[in-house]
């Protein structure tokens, strides 16, 4: 599958680590046709690109379906959807789309025919915990485990690093003291904090490695360590 390209779709496009899912996707010759589906438009810079196809609507109760009715049906579905409790409102307006609408999107990939599914998650996440953010992304991922992708890639960063729309105080101070470390030497940053544009390559690159058959089939969970590994230091590499 080497040299053919690979047809690809995503949610979560405009948030800190999808907006660079998206922009790097676009800009790989490897991945085309890539549906990004979104509740707004996405930056005029990348619609011009021949290989975005983009699918908007706010109404995300739709968008399993406007998943399921791309063509070429993707082969990897990307998902870096997610939401705080401050922006949804409450713990269970976050849970209707970090849970129910992930997954409902992970159904329909899989009923699409996408043979891979990668997750963006969190460093921690376990449906055992008493965080409940934290509890919510551990049980999606072992939902999806559930599902049989023929490869499920579950990422979990630390804590992001990188410029949100949305301004969130406490982690613009954290972001702060990782740039600084960071700054100093990305050994004093890499095991706890992360660039959200290392975790999307890091996202990319495992991607294309099992579309490719180059990865056994099965679930690859990826740690801090392992997105620094994929995401900088062998994607500045090169092949």
């Amino acid at each position: 599958m080497a040299d053919k390209t690979i047809s690809a779709a995503l949610v979560g496009c405009t948030g800190l680590v999808g907006s660079h899912i998206l922009s790097t996707l676009v800009s790989l010759p490897a991945f085309s046709p890539v549906h990004a589906i979104a509740r707004r438009g996405l930056p005029a810079d990348l619609t011009k690109s021949s290989a975005l196809s983009p699918h908007i609507s706010t109404d995300t109760d739709s968008w399993p379906g406007l998943l399921s009715s791309t063509k070429p049906t993707p082969s990897v579905f990307f998902s870096a959807l997610g939401t705080t409790r401050g922006q949804a409102g409450s713990v269970a307006a976050q849970r209707k789309i970090d849970v129910d609408l992930n997954l409902a999107m992970a159904k329909a990939a899989k009923e699409a025919g996408a043979s891979v599914y990668v997750i963006v998650s969190v460093n921690g996440a376990s449906a055992t915990s008493i965080v409940p953010y934290s509890r919510m992304k551990g049980e999606l991922d072992d939902a999806v485990q559930k599902l049989d992708f023929k490869h499920t890639v579950i990422v979990k960063p630390g804590l992001l690093v990188g410029t949100r729309d949305n301004s969130r105080p406490a982690e613009a101070t954290v972001q702060k003291i990782a740039n600084v470390m960071g700054g100093v030497s990305n050994v004093l940053k890499d095991f706890w904090a992360q660039d959200a544009d290392v975790v999307a390559k890091a996202a990319i690159a495992a991607a294309r490695e099992c579309a490719e058959g180059k990865r056994k089939e099965g679930v690859w969970v990826i740690e801090q360590a392992e997105v620094v590994k994929l995401g900088r230091t062998q994607w500045e590499a090169g092949p």
